[in-house]
């Protein structure tokens, strides 16, 4: 492939991803359409999978900047706070929470997706989510100093899974979850609690 070709479907793959986060950002995941992509990118519909294998990895791409997004925008919630670890993990909570309200519909996809771990995930994914679940693993190793990196791993996640189903349940206004004022006032109950 030649400079000028590859600098092409570069460029062409960029803005199919920043064409499709936009659509997903307004409408969710399934709001997107192979047709209007294209239409909007002003390119053949064949283009997109000369771009991406398929729509799949496409949507992969606009995860992967939603995981780094996400990522630092708790990580910077907590950047210059001179606080303990519970505290630290509350307001790393908090931002999580403030993200996802804030972007709804592109928060959903990183978990709409249909993946499993038996699927081929790109590199890249694997590192932007490691990358958020480092954020809450520091003030864990912390609380937990003498937890072995399987444990902690598993500690992690366990966390994260926790604060994702209360965010997730309360901002679907969920029977089971509580309403979206008291989202904060139930994560920050859950995380005062580890020790």
């Amino acid at each position: 492939m030649s400079g000028k070709v590859a600098a092409r479907k570069e460029a062409l793959r960029v803005k199919l991803v920043d064409l499709a986060e936009a659509q997903i950002g307004k409408g969710g995941l399934r709001s997107v359409k192979a047709r209007d992509l294209a239409k909007e990118a002003g390119c053949a519909l064949g283009a997109i999978y000369n771009a991406f294998d398929d729509l799949q990895a496409l949507f992969m791409a606009v995860n992967g900047r939603t995981f780094q997004r996400l990522g630092f925008a708790v990580a910077q919630s907590v950047e210059d706070v001179q606080a303990g670890p519970n505290e630290r993990l509350i307001i790393m909570s908090e931002a999580y929470l403030g993200f996802a309200a804030e972007n709804t519909n592109l928060w959903r996809a990183m978990f709409d997706l249909e993946m499993s771990t038996d699927d081929e995930v790109p590199n890249w994914y694997l590192v932007a989510l490691a990358g958020l679940f480092e954020n809450i693993s520091r003030p864990l190793s912390e609380i937990y100093p003498d937890m072995d990196a399987e444990s902690l791993d598993l500690m992690t996640r366990s966390l994260f899974s926790s604060v994702h189903g209360i965010v997730l349940l309360g901002l679907e206004k969920r029977i089971s979850g509580v309403p979206p004022e008291k989202i904060k006032t139930m994560i920050s109950m859950l995380l005062s609690q580890i020790s």
